[in-house]
């Protein structure tokens, strides 16, 4: 078919970026050339280049066995790695660059079981039809002058052209095969900001409840990128509507069932999302996967929480215990690292401490308490309670975010005085042992958590008010057989 010049403009301007790239691409299709095997640049590095997006991976498909590639790249490598060997991949690493070739792929499924019975392929056909979308079912022949033939028998490029996902086979049987793809299609919606085509949809409202048979790593993996995407709000909206987020992350849907406090928004889901998108708006380091998880999650406990109150109004209680309960819960289930579980969770059971802070009323240790509850997480603390103003009341959304401007002044202002980062009570376990004359054990933690929550209300104290206090609290405890 004949090439149409937004296609040869696309082409050329992904022939310029390869070309940066161009040594290490010329030399390893010479390694390849030299032995008489095909080798091509494919899958998600083409898609990217197309795009004009950077080329952070380059993956390559080849005819060489595994064991042959071995034999080929052995003196010109760097590196290699072989943990993917089972499976035809071969991780290379040569200079700067981390490359990924693998052999032609003609896999079987049986629609039952979460992995395929590898079959290595004859040609580069048969291997783009197994792949999960069209977009990313192209190829470049790679050689020992460079980038060379562009390969499209599925119509990749018309579908980057339409920003659309479609599936090389029929869509059911595509995600028979793996189901994984039906996340990966939230994903690249999120990520490449695509929508899905018309049988795509249906495909996936049909058969949602496969994601069962996958493996949880494999779906947390999927949802942190697509949390990590350009536009997570319309991924995990695809999740929703289709039934995904039924399976995998059903805390989220369910929060289509309550009304927020306000009634300014839809639903509470959708207020979620908004916060999700304000999270991202103030991230001023790149995408923060922590922050993001938090502002998706911080309202999953309304629903287990609301009342219908006898004024008409619907009130959360205590939502954002029963939230980081749920949050952890989920997390855990997922196999998340107990840092990420107990980070997100925190984020929850504290995105609601601020509204208690009304025009400016907490006193200094209300203040210390808020810095040293969020610890390390203050920053990202800051940015869900701001981005959690949804409300479309002007007035009240100024009102609310001066009074946290007032709030990070007043922690500015401590912290010039006083180490905030890392309140500790004025005396150490060994003073204390010294000082009360009592050996190591449960007291001499009972006694530096009272100086601690002293140190919380009163501020630092000179070394002799704290002996002081320390005896004082000491002589007035009530001991056993006293």
């Amino acid at each position: 078919m004949a090439e149409s010049a937004a296609d040869a403009e696309l082409l050329a301007a992904a022939a310029v970026a390869l070309n940066r790239n161009g040594e290490v691409l010329r030399d390893v299709g010479a390694v390849f050339a030299d032995a008489g095997h095909e080798l091509y640049l494919v899958g998600g590095s083409v898609r990217d280049v197309l795009l004009g997006r950077p080329l952070t991976d380059l993956d390559f498909t080849t005819d060489a066995r595994p064991e042959q590639m071995q034999k080929i790249l052995r003196g010109w490598a760097d590196a290699l790695w072989d943990t993917g060997i089972d499976f035809g991949t071969l991780g290379v690493g040569k200079g700067d660059y981390r490359l990924e070739i693998t052999t032609f792929r003609a896999d079987t499924y049986d629609q039952v079981s979460r992995n395929p019975e590898v079959r290595f392929g004859d040609n580069l056909h048969d291997d783009l039809v197994r792949r999960d979308f069209t977009a990313n079912a192209m190829a470049i022949r790679i050689t020992g002058d460079g980038p060379g033939e562009f390969h499209d028998p599925l119509g990749g490029l018309a579908a980057l052209r339409a920003r659309m996902l479609d599936t090389p086979s029929a869509p059911q049987v595509s995600f028979g095969d793996d189901p994984l793809r039906m996340l990966r299609a939230a994903r690249f919606v999120s990520q490449l900001q695509f929508g899905v085509a018309p049988r795509v949809l249906e495909a996936l409202l049909e058969m949602a409840q496969q994601l069962d048979r996958i493996t949880v790593e494999r779906v947390a993996a999927e949802l942190d990128k697509l949390l990590l995407g350009a536009d997570p709000v319309a991924g995990i909206d695809l999740m929703v509507q289709t039934g995904l987020g039924e399976v995998v992350l059903p805390e989220v849907g369910a929060m289509r069932m309550a009304i927020d406090e306000h009634h300014q928004h839809k639903d509470v889901y959708w207020h979620s999302l908004t916060v999700l998108k304000q999270a991202i708006d103030l991230e001023d380091d790149g995408p923060d996967l922590v922050l993001r998880w938090a502002a998706l999650l911080h309202d999953i406990g309304k629903p287990a929480t609301r009342k219908h109150e006898s004024d008409g109004g619907v009130s959360f209680h205590h939502h954002e215990v029963v939230g980081a309960k749920m949050t952890r819960k989920r997390m855990r289930a997922l196999k998340y690292s107990k840092q990420m579980v107990d980070d997100v969770s925190q984020l929850v059971y504290l995105h609601l401490r601020f509204h208690g802070y009304g025009d400016g009323r907490w006193t200094d240790s209300a203040v210390r308490r808020y810095v040293t509850d969020a610890g390390p997480l203050l920053p990202q603390l800051h940015k869900l309670v701001r981005a959690d103003c949804t409300t479309r009341n002007k007035r009240r959304a100024a009102r609310l975010q001066a009074n946290y401007d007032d709030l990070e002044r007043r922690i500015a202002e401590l912290a010039e005085k006083e180490d905030l980062a890392r309140v500790r009570p004025d005396l150490d376990g060994n003073e204390i042992m010294r000082i009360l004359s009592i050996p190591a054990g449960p007291e001499v933690g009972q006694a530096w958590r009272f100086l601690k929550e002293l140190r919380l209300d009163r501020g630092p104290m000179d070394h002799d008010e704290a002996v002081g206090e320390l005896l004082k609290w000491w002589n007035s405890r009530e001991r056993p057989g006293v």
